[in-house]
């Protein structure tokens, strides 16, 4: 089966077919899966944070058409994980999200620190600089541990290197992000 391109599963939103959905899934489907997977540790709720993506997608576009389509549909995905993970969360902890939690806690400041949504903006904007000046390999190493929770594993399987190598270079990271946050008035 041919995969559309973006631009024709968009207009294919924008005409409110429900063709849509099976193209944006047999397209992205994988990514989003993977995506709420490294995030919630139980079967039922990747698919159903994966049914809720489509749901949020389909209400979402139109008016907005998101270019490009993947990261869109990615973070609408993470979002609902991480929100999903939070309400399970109460109940118990476990999974892989929770370590990454807990790796980031030390580095960033805490939720209730940040009054208003300008000072957020700031910290995004930080930690924006922060992602830009490293190499595209510490960047996307970053991005995929702490913002699609790929494991330690999977990303030293990828990187040909070993698990110890791969922590020690995100604590490496973390710390640099910290020491950044402190130098910008971000932590103490």
């Amino acid at each position: 089966m041919t995969q559309l391109e973006d631009s024709k599963i968009l207009r294919l939103f924008f005409e409110r077919s429900e063709q849509a959905i099976k193209e944006l899934d047999g397209k992205y489907g994988a990514a989003v899966r993977k995506t709420a997977a490294n995030i919630l540790s139980d079967r039922l709720d990747v698919e159903e944070c994966v049914n809720d993506t489509y749901l949020r997608t389909w209400n979402s576009i139109p008016p907005h058409a998101p270019d490009p389509l993947a990261p869109y549909v990615c973070r609408i995905a993470r979002n609902l994980a991480v929100n999903r993970y939070h309400a399970n969360r109460a109940e118990k902890r476990s999974g892989n999200y929770a370590l990454i939690v807990e790796e980031m806690a030390e580095c960033l400041p805490s939720g209730a620190d940040i009054e208003t949504e300008y000072d957020a903006k700031e910290l995004s904007a930080a930690i924006n600089r922060f992602l830009a000046a490293l190499s595209v390999e510490d960047r996307i190493l970053f991005v995929r541990r702490y913002w699609y929770a790929d494991s330690v594993a999977a990303l030293a399987a990828e990187t040909g290197g070993s698990a110890n190598r791969i922590s020690v270079r995100l604590f490496r990271l973390r710390e640099k992000l910290r020491k950044q946050l402190v130098k910008e008035g971000f932590l103490a």
